[in-house]
């Protein structure tokens, strides 16, 4: 779909311009060849075709992207794409010349080129979306911990599916495993496995996705390699007989001298069904003790409300705040939330003898025990903070009193369990 235009283009046409089902371009009356290419995520970027070799009608049709729409305004990729025309018009030919340069591009290249223009959501609802700064962060953190030793210097162009199979069983047997020390009570521990090549094969495969957006190669050789890229299903979740084995852990932890904050942050994971660090990094001002919801800014779903049972507010209104910090856990050294939960929390499960369990256990087990216990589906949604499209609809119109009430009753006897 093209839309063609006797006037020039300017900035309000590029700002109105809306996507449709399909891309398609607008090209400007000012300068031949010159134009705004729409995509159906909304992503917009400035084009140019012309001819080489200096023009006429035997000439090859060349067709480049001069740059992302917001990185560059109308006049600067204008005239970008003045002087490619005055370049082609005496012989040249920037677009292959820009192919073959790109074609020298090495894998290690590509990935700061993904750091710098690609780290965005490719699909879903939130498609073009800039990626979360921790999602970014892990993303590039895999990628460089295992692509760049075993791929890196290779370039891509010359990358096939079946590098990619060697790739993924090199991860999964640990060839890129380390634990190097980096500086003072700092670390940098790289674990391999098959969890660990599933989740950077699919981060290769968005980095080779954004290379075939922008025509740096023409296929993307993970979507044929022989490779698993989806990770297994978690289903398991704690028995009330298992929640008590834990409850005494925690005590027993406690008791020995363990940080408070530790205990107060793995009792809240099991008693609200929140994400890790949706309780480890609580700031004060998503806390509303009143109304007794948890209101969060910043959550894997966007902004997200929670219930509070009686049990977790009876935690979270027993903590001293610390003025000088937002956190609710605030760090015992810097300006960062508490993160000491990882030790504690094996010394819980050797104790407990659940040697099997994450925090996301919990989280699960909050879910399984409301659906058990009766609750609607819907109700459980809001309580863990889901936000499926096929049932946010429901979840919109879910009121904060029946959540609430939904929330006790599953995390009474998750509160019984432990011995609160």
């Amino acid at each position: 779909m093209a839309e063609s235009n006797a006037k020039p283009l300017t900035k309000r046409m590029v700002d109105q311009a809306q996507p449709g089902e399909q891309r398609y371009h607008i090209w400007d009356g000012m300068l031949g060849g010159f134009g705004l290419r729409v995509e159906t995520s909304g992503r917009k970027s400035f084009v140019l075709r012309y001819r080489a070799d200096g023009g006429g009608r035997s000439a090859p049709r060349r067709f480049m992207t001069i740059g992302r729409y917001g990185m560059l305004t109308l006049d600067e990729a204008r005239k970008k794409a003045r002087l490619t025309l005055s370049a082609a018009a005496i012989g040249q030919d920037p677009a292959a010349e820009r192919q073959a340069k790109r074609a020298e591009l090495r894998i290690t290249d590509l990935i700061d080129l993904y750091e710098r223009e690609g780290c965005f959501i490719q699909r879903g609802k939130r498609q073009g979306e800039p990626m979360k700064e921790k999602t970014k962060t892990y993303t590039l953190a895999r990628l460089r911990n295992h692509v760049v030793p075993l791929l890196g210097s290779k370039r891509v162009g010359e990358v096939g599916s079946g590098d990619i199979e060697t790739f993924v069983r090199d991860v999964a047997a640990g060839k890129t495993a380390k634990d190097d020390k980096v500086g003072f009570r700092r670390r940098i521990i790289v674990r391999g496995g098959d969890g660990a090549a599933r989740k950077v094969v699919r981060d290769l495969s968005a980095v080779y996705s954004f290379a075939v957006r922008r025509e740096i190669v023409d296929r993307n050789p993970v979507e044929r390699a022989a490779v698993r890229k989806t990770d297994n299903q978690r289903t398991r979740y704690l028995s009330i007989a298992e929640v008590r084995r834990l409850g005494k852990a925690f005590h027993k932890v406690a008791s020995d001298g363990a940080n408070p904050k530790a205990i107060d942050i793995a009792r809240l994971w099991a008693l609200t069904g929140c994400r890790r660090d949706e309780i480890a990094a609580l700031k004060w001002y998503e806390v509303d003790l009143d109304r007794g919801l948890l209101v969060l800014g910043a959550t894997k779903t966007g902004r997200s409300i929670r219930p509070l049972s009686v049990a977790a507010i009876a935690i979270l209104g027993g903590i001293k705040r610390d003025t000088d910090s937002p956190y609710v856990f605030p760090a015992t050294s810097g300006n960062g939330h508490y993160q000491g939960t990882k030790r504690i929390w094996q010394l819980v499960k050797r104790e407990a003898g659940l040697s099997d369990i994450t925090p996301h256990t919990l989280r699960h087990t909050m879910g399984s025990t409301a659906v058990s216990g009766g609750e609607a589906l819907a109700l459980t949604g809001a309580i863990l903070g889901h936000a499926n499209p096929r049932s946010t609809a429901i979840y919109a119109h879910v009121q904060h009193q029946p959540m609430r009430k939904a929330a006790e009753r599953a995390s009474k006897r998750i509160a019984a369990a432990l011995g609160m």
